[in-house]
């Protein structure tokens, strides 16, 4: 288990995975600030945690069997859409100053919102580190293992922030939008059928998309602000 540890060839492909991971990070990171925000604080911490764990041991297993997922057809497009829609689930949610929603907060749809939505914006990444590991899983395990520190302390930021600017929270669903419409056009089923639009769409969908969520993310908190103020007259 342990022979070959530190030879330079074991150590350059460990390096090469945390690399790749710390990329992921700060996709991850968004992801598990935007699903945490509106618990209660005390419970932030175990939403982050837990569902870092989750999606780090669907991930193992994902990679595991990554030679063959990407070439399902279609499969790229249906995580697009659901990262779509986690995206506007997201950016829809009241924050923590509403106190209904503080209250039926669930910590484990939390805890689901980040295994699933890391796994589908993971589809398209686990082919590197299956690369640069080779069939080795202890390369797997470690390099993941090395990446939750920056994952959860980034996540916990992001969170911070997010409670005190709406923006924030606009901006990450805005970058889940289009991380959904690279996805989307990722697949090798919907790059056949556009043809010649492949470049075109790729400079436009994604950022397109992005800008969508953000603004049903503002069109919320609009609408939610002049509900409170209707209330309250």
């Amino acid at each position: 288990m342990l022979s070959g540890l530190f030879e330079p060839e074991f150590l350059a492909r460990l390096w090469s995975i945390v690399m790749i991971d710390l990329l992921l990070a700060g996709d991850n990171a968004l992801v598990i600030a935007l699903a945490v925000r509106s618990l209660p604080r005390r419970q932030q911490f175990l939403g982050r945690l837990f569902g870092t764990a989750g999606a780090v041991v669907l991930r193992v297993v994902l990679i595991a069997i990554a030679t063959a997922l990407l070439k399902v057809p279609l499969l790229q497009v249906a995580g697009g859409a659901l990262l779509i829609w986690i995206a506007v689930k997201l950016v829809s949610e009241p924050g923590t100053d509403d106190k209904r929603v503080r209250e039926g907060s669930s910590l484990r749809s939390a805890i689901g919102i980040i295994i699933v939505a890391d796994l589908v914006m993971s589809l398209d990444n686990v082919l590197g580190v299956a690369g640069a590991a080779r069939g080795d899983m202890r390369l797997v395990v470690f390099g993941i293992a090395l990446s939750i520190p920056i994952v959860v302390w980034g996540s916990g930021l992001l969170a911070r922030l997010m409670t005190r600017f709406a923006w924030v929270i606009w901006l990450g669903g805005g970058i889940l939008g289009y991380v959904a419409g690279e996805m989307l056009l990722a697949d090798e089923a919907v790059a056949r059928w556009i043809g010649p639009l492949t470049t075109l769409l790729v400079h436009g969908l994604p950022p397109i998309l992005g800008a969508v969520i953000v603004a049903v993310g503002w069109w919320h908190a609009r609408t939610r602000r002049a509900s409170f103020a209707g209330l309250a007259e």
